[in-house]
């Protein structure tokens, strides 16, 4: 395994992670193992499982989990696997069961807090512990309106990690919670499959050298993006709206109901922070934008992407599509300059890797912190 950077640069580049870190499936497999299956990862919005029984399935690491709430109301997740044969519970990504959980190959059942409840001749077999062979428990946290799991046996303080991220963009949790994140509504939702590294996807957000080049429409809502320096992550820093913009929508006209906790000091400002390792919220007066990733494989992500409002705006029927359409068009040009990097990722000209000019020095810090996790 080669993990080589280039050397020998002038003092205003550094180097990038070598070209294997985006194409190599060792590399893919100990990121699933070292991060995605030990830090907090956000899986799916809490509003979505609205009923007993509704479930949802996602893939975090190398594990099916499955989400379900239960009759008392709670949200569950357990390892997507029958504790009798190891077969899937449920395939699909969502739906909806009416009382249980059955196994699909023997008849397994759980109830909706993972209980054994029923099996072919369990009456006879008096000495299996239901609670002992129900479902295996993935611990939950539940913030912002989404539900966050993660797979440690112990897992890292949420505070100490999700929130303090949180904490280092914007200064303060309080910051965020002026949005009122949890009790805003999915307006839409957009799925993106992208042909791309995961980690390519998170150096394009981190940075903004490349915002005049491809984000027509986004640097004339936000002019300072235009100068290709990230200053959204300057801590506290919201990058303003142009003079003439009066929204955050793709022709810079008016936007809808303002979100009433946002302070005079956010108004008018676009605040991006990443979560790592999976997640993107985008913060803007009148509605938020949350990515969520899910890497595939080293060359594949998919990016479930909500855009979410005052609940008025949406049970009102407003019409929403000029706030998406300015970010579904970014996501679009961001996605397809990412597809544009991972065919190359594998050159014999990438194979020491590439360089960051200053405005993107930070992403270096990302990448010390994934090969800490890595520890190679």
């Amino acid at each position: 395994m080669t993990t080589t950077t280039a050397t020998n640069l002038p003092d205003s580049l550094i180097s990038t992670l070598a070209g294997c870190y985006y194409t190599d499936p060792a590399i893919f497999a100990l990121e699933q193992e070292n991060i995605y299956e030990t830090m907090w990862f956000c899986a799916v919005r809490a509003a979505g499982l609205d009923k007993a029984g509704a479930f949802r399935t996602v893939q975090v690491g190398r594990e099916s989990v499955l989400l379900t709430r239960s009759r008392k109301g709670n949200i569950n997740a357990f390892y997507n696997v029958c504790r009798h044969r190891g077969a899937q519970l449920c395939t699909e990504s969502s739906g909806e069961v009416k009382r249980a959980l059955q196994c699909p190959y023997h008849a397994w059942t759980y109830d909706l807090d993972g209980k054994l409840v029923a099996a072919p001749h369990l009456t006879k077999m008096p000495d299996v512990d239901r609670f002992e062979y129900g479902l295996r428990r993935i611990a939950i946290k539940e913030w912002l309106g989404y539900v966050w799991v993660c797979l440690a046996d112990e897992p890292p303080s949420f505070e100490d990690t999700v929130m303090r991220e949180v904490v280092e963009r914007l200064g303060d949790v309080a910051a965020i919670d002026h949005y009122t994140v949890a009790d805003l509504k999915v307006g839409r939702r957009i799925v993106y499959d992208v042909k791309a590294n995961w980690k390519l996807i998170v150096e394009n957000f981190m940075e903004c050298y490349h915002c005049a080049t491809i984000h027509p429409e986004l640097t004339e809502v936000l002019p300072e993006f235009a100068d290709g320096y990230a200053a959204q992550y300057y801590v506290g820093h919201g990058a303003e709206f142009g003079e003439d913009i009066q929204g955050f929508t793709i022709d810079g006209s008016a936007g809808l109901d303002p979100i009433p906790g946002v302070s005079k000091d956010q108004d008018r400002r676009y605040y991006a922070i990443t979560i790592r390792p999976q997640v993107f919220i985008n913060l803007v007066p009148d509605h938020a934008i949350v990515h969520r990733m899910y890497p595939m494989a080293a060359d594949h992500t998919i990016v479930e992407c909500d855009w979410l409002y005052l609940p008025q705006v949406v049970e009102s029927g407003h019409d929403i599509s000029r706030s998406v359409e300015l970010f579904h068009r970014v996501n679009q040009q961001d996605f397809a300059a990412c597809e544009r990097c991972q065919p190359t990722m594998g050159s014999r000209m990438y194979r020491d890797g590439g360089v960051l000019v200053p405005s993107e020095h930070h992403i270096g810090a990302f990448h010390d912190w994934l090969r800490s996790m890595l520890a190679i």
